[in-house]
């Protein structure tokens, strides 16, 4: 592998990480408020459910641009060939729900590993002050 190649390689593992870190943020931010409004009061269920669905919104933006990201890597390593990647070039535009249903945002929104966390946590929000 020559050293352009390498270094391609080395921009699109940082931008992954970025959404990769990005993602975590965004969790931890979620169980902190939800941590929070539980010392309140149960009045704030509303509130903090729609907190939660908003950091589910924004976790799966970023989730999806880690997804284009790899696709990236995977194009310019040859796993892959859905779009040819020039050297130092990071097309994101060109993955699209339309050459891999993976990307699509519904797909991210409802994927397994953010339904389980953020479904999860709206039901035990709910059921925490329903019978607090």
């Amino acid at each position: 592998m020559n050293e352009e190649k390498r270094q391609h390689l080395e921009f699109i593992q940082n931008a992954i990480i970025r959404m990769n870190t990005n993602s975590f943020k965004i969790k931890k931010l979620a169980v902190t408020l939800t941590g929070f409004f539980f010392a309140l009061h149960r009045k704030v269920s509303l509130i903090l459910t729609i907190i939660i669905i908003f950091c589910w919104i924004l976790d799966s933006y970023y989730l999806r641009q880690e997804r284009k990201f790899r696709g990236i890597y995977d194009d310019v390593i040859g796993l892959k060939n859905l779009n040819e990647v020039k050297p130092y070039e990071m097309p994101i535009h060109k993955y699209t729900a339309d050459k891999d249903k993976t990307l699509g945002f519904g797909n991210v929104l409802f994927s397994k590993t953010l339904l389980c966390f953020y479904l999860g946590l709206i039901i035990v929000v709910n059921i925490f002050f329903i019978y607090w």
